[in-house]
């Protein structure tokens, strides 16, 4: 069975077992107004380095800070922001994000965008690497059901430093090592997709991210 069969597999799976979530926009619009300094007035973060939220499914944005209350994913800034939340809480404010509209990403001038979309559309068929498209879609729309984040035209800084997270937990295993890395991904997708992914591939694949819209 080839790589696509399994991701096939898995978003069936996923697709019949994930939980989508049920928040209440409005309480959600109320709670998530200490969160506008780093992701803007209604989730379109003007720092490049702190993710849009608008539009992304509701459901993923749960996942995600339900982990960081538990530290299944880490950042200390996240950490502190989601302590004094319940539930409740975290569950209106992604449905208060995935109600917005995102605002299209822009590519910086220069960028590679030619090997970003071969990466995308294609992978890299010598070292294994499953093209992005198989999850995250033609337009980075993402599959909400299964729980696959919508990546379309968010800010490449974010995207590529999410990606080295990835890529890092591999580098630490292969070396020893313990610097910060990022594990919260389905069945380790992520973390063998970046494993043999350059720096310049991961800045060409998220540049190209951004443009998608």
């Amino acid at each position: 069975m080839n790589k696509l069969t399994l991701i096939f597999s898995a978003v069936l799976a996923l697709v019949s077992t994930h939980t989508l979530a049920a928040g209440d926009v409005a309480l959600g619009q109320a709670k998530a107004a200490t969160c506008i300094g780093c992701h803007g007035v209604n989730g379109n973060s003007m720092i490049p380095n702190f993710p849009k939220l608008a539009g992304q499914s509701e459901a993923y944005l749960l996942k995600q800070l339900r982990e960081f209350k538990t530290s299944d994913r880490t950042d200390a800034m996240m950490a502190g922001m989601v302590a004094p939340l319940t539930d409740a809480d975290m569950e209106n404010i992604s449905a208060y994000y995935a109600a917005q509209k995102v605002t299209p990403g822009t590519t910086k001038p220069g960028a590679n965008i030619a090997l970003g979309e071969k990466i995308y559309r294609g992978g890299k068929k010598d070292t294994g690497v499953t093209a992005c498209i198989a999850c995250h879609g033609p337009q980075g729309k993402g599959i909400p059901a299964a729980g696959f984040p919508v990546l379309s035209s968010q800010h490449a800084a974010y995207t590529a430093k999410q990606l080295k997270l990835f890529r890092q937990d591999s580098i630490n295993a292969q070396t020893g090592a313990s610097a910060p890395s990022r594990t919260n991904d389905y069945e380790g997708m992520m973390i063998n997709f970046t494993k043999s992914l350059t720096n310049e591939e991961i800045d060409a694949v998220s540049e190209y991210i951004a443009g998608l819209h």
